[in-house]
C-alpha cells in the first residue's frame, strides 16, 4: 500500500517538495523516466511517508551527481483512449466485469490534469535504485490499461495460432 495514496489524490505538492528537497542538496534533477529494461532496485519504506527524503540523502551519500525524476499526469486523451479500449473490448469480457470497467474509467475524468505517479533514481555501481509513489487513481488506472492491454494480446495471439501450420 503506498503510504500517499491514502490521502492525496494529487501528487503535485510531493513533486515540488521533492524538486526542492533535492536542490537543496545540491542535486541536479535529470528529467527522465528509468524503464523495467534498465538493472534497478527499488526502494520500499512504505510505512514511511517521508521515505523519498531518505532516499535522496541516500543518493548524496552514495556519491550520485544527479537524480532522475518523472512524473505522469493523467491526460484528457489518455482517459479517452482507455475509455474508447474498454468499451471495444466489452464483448470480449462478461457484461458485468465490462460495464464495472467502463464506471471505473470514467470516474478518471476527475483526475485529468493530476499528478498520479512520481518516479526518482540514481545510478550506483551500474544498478538504478529507484523511488515509486502513486496516486490509488492512478494504479488503478494502470490495472486497467493492463487488462485492455491483457484482453487485446490474448485475441492476438489466438490469430496468431490459427495461422500456424
Amino acid at each position: 500500500m503506498n503510504p500517499f495514496s491514502m490521502h492525496l489524490d494529487n501528487l503535485a505538492s510531493i513533486k515540488d517538495d521533492m524538486v526542492a528537497f533535492i536542490e537543496g542538496h545540491g542535486i541536479r534533477r535529470v528529467p527522465t523516466h528509468v524503464g523495467e529494461d534498465i538493472p534497478s532496485i527499488l526502494w520500499e519504506d512504505e510505512a514511511n511517508p517521508d521515505s523519498w527524503k531518505d532516499f535522496v540523502e541516500t543518493a548524496k551519500a552514495a556519491g550520485a551527481t544527479f537524480i532522475t525524476m518523472s512524473d505522469e499526469v493523467l491526460e484528457k486523451e489518455d482517459v479517452e483512449l482507455l475509455i474508447e479500449e474498454v468499451q471495444e473490448q466489452d464483448y470480449t469480457i462478461e457484461e458485468s466485469s465490462s460495464t464495472s470497467e467502463i464506471d471505473e474509467a470514467q470516474t478518471l475524468v476527475s483526475h485529468i490534469g493530476k499528478v498520479g505517479h512520481l518516479q526518482l533514481g540514481f545510478p550506483h555501481q551500474g544498478i538504478m535504485f529507484l523511488y515509486e509513489t502513486s496516486t490509488e487513481w492512478y494504479d488503478r488506472y494502470q490495472q486497467l490499461l493492463d487488462s485492455v492491454g491483457d484482453l487485446g494480446n490474448i485475441v492476438f495471439e489466438d490469430d496468431d495460432e490459427d495461422d500456424q501450420p
